[in-house]
């Protein structure tokens, strides 16, 4: 995964209409994210956005990766450094990317069908960079790819507001069934609204997550795609 996060509000990562996200999602939960930009300045950074999933989707492979199985597991890592990756807690997670990928033409797993053909140790292993464990995982399924998604946070005191804040972010690593990473990408923001670092989360991937996929997708086709598109399940 890339070296740390971008600042406050933007990473890069796949992109499909934004009328499959719940805008209101993060306003109903409460979050503020730190930035709070006027209607003009939040158009002209959502139509530059926009401009940038388009950029990334006109790379020329979607018939390398049309119909390929791909694995997304999601891990939340902790202050202590531990990570918890049971698979179960991060449903919302799953559907808003899961969704994004389908619609480039992959076929994605559920996380009921990964519990149930993945060991819950192999699945740990492979938050601790093990590399036999996800390409055992992978063929165990018969997936092309596996995207690793790891949401981490930090706790800060904001120095202008003087209030707590909870910084999260979502970094996504994208690794072909023989364990060589072809992609990364990732989305960060911060929030006064409280430690609920898994609806914060949820928030983000919906702003995000057209980016981050579109992004993944991009250095996908750029980097991979002759190499191991049309050698892959």
């Amino acid at each position: 995964m890339a070296a740390g996060f971008c600042r406050i509000g933007l990473c890069t990562l796949l992109a499909l209409p934004l009328s499959l996200v719940a805008p209101g999602n993060a306003r109903a939960q409460g979050f503020k994210f730190e930035q709070n930009p006027g209607a003009a300045q939040q158009a002209a950074e959502a139509a530059a956005r926009q401009e940038r999933v388009n950029a990334n989707l006109s790379t020329p492979c979607r018939q390398a990766i049309k119909n390929k199985k791909i694995m997304v597991i999601i891990g939340e890592q902790h202050s202590n450094g531990y990570v918890l990756a049971q698979q179960q807690n991060y449903g919302p997670h799953f559907q808003i990317i899961n969704s994004r990928l389908q619609a480039l033409g992959l076929r994605t797993y559920t996380p009921e069908e990964i519990r149930k053909q993945i060991a819950q140790a192999e699945i740990d292993a492979y938050f601790k960079n093990d590399p036999d464990a996800a390409l055992s995982a992978a063929r165990r399924l018969g997936a092309s790819f596996v995207l690793r998604g790891l949401i981490t946070s930090q706790s800060t005191v904001n120095p202008v507001m003087r209030v707590n804040q909870v910084t999260v972010g979502m970094g996504f690593t994208l690794a072909a069934s023989n364990g060589r990473t072809v992609a990364d990408a990732g989305a960060t923001a911060a929030s006064y609204a409280g430690p609920d670092v898994r609806s914060m989360a949820v928030a983000l991937l919906n702003e995000h997550a057209d980016e981050v996929v579109s992004k993944l997708y991009s250095e996908y086709c750029r980097n991979a795609a002759p190499a191991i598109g049309n050698g892959s399940k």
